[in-house]
């Protein structure tokens, strides 16, 4: 019994992946997590976005963690308020986002957390961005304004007076056209 119940705590603690331990290179992730890279590239295959786009948007959602959420808001800093957001998992998608990917794809046992999952409700996601709004799936910039202000905000303009968050789509697209070009060479 006590064996038992020490390999189910094993389990349990090792069941939670840590993020890759080089998140700036491409090709380390691929050696060091076979897996993601067959679930992205199973992503770029089913909607059409790109591995590199893909990865340059988890590394700027949840820098790899599984559980990764918004932080605590606290009033007069120390009453618990909340979070800022439902965003949860790997891809930071909020609750009714989660809800519509589920409903349309039909995928009711999908989960935030786990990365197949993540993956593809992105390429999902970005294929709706190119129905929608017109931004090509490689257009690593465009997709994550889109991303992060939903297909009505992107289509107003919301993001255009967020200085924040223009420099933060920047940083994703060189962050993606850093990964393909790794990728290109370690795939050889």
């Amino acid at each position: 019994m006590a064996r038992f119940l020490a390999l189910l705590l094993l389990a349990a603690c090792g069941s939670s992946q840590a993020p890759p331990p080089d998140m700036n290179d491409a090709c380390a992730i691929a050696r060091d997590r076979r897996g993601w890279m067959r679930d992205m590239e199973r992503t770029e295959r089913k909607w059409g976005v790109p591995v590199a786009v893909q990865m340059s948007t988890i590394y700027h959602e949840s820098k790899f963690v599984a559980d990764a959420r918004t932080p605590m808001t606290y009033a007069l800093g120390i009453i618990p308020m909340g979070r800022r957001s439902s965003a949860y998992g790997f891809a930071q998608a909020i609750d009714g986002t989660w809800d519509w990917y589920q409903d349309s794809t039909g995928n009711r046992r999908a989960k935030r957390d786990r990365f197949s999952d993540a993956s593809d409700f992105i390429g999902w996601y970005m294929d709706r961005t190119q129905k929608t709004n017109g931004v090509p799936k490689w257009d690593a910039r465009n997709q994550y304004l889109a991303y992060h202000e939903g297909h009505t905000g992107y289509a107003r303009g919301t993001w255009h007076n967020k200085a924040w968050l223009l420099r933060t789509a920047d940083s994703v697209a060189s962050r993606a056209a850093m990964y393909d070009q790794q990728l290109q060479g370690c795939r050889r």
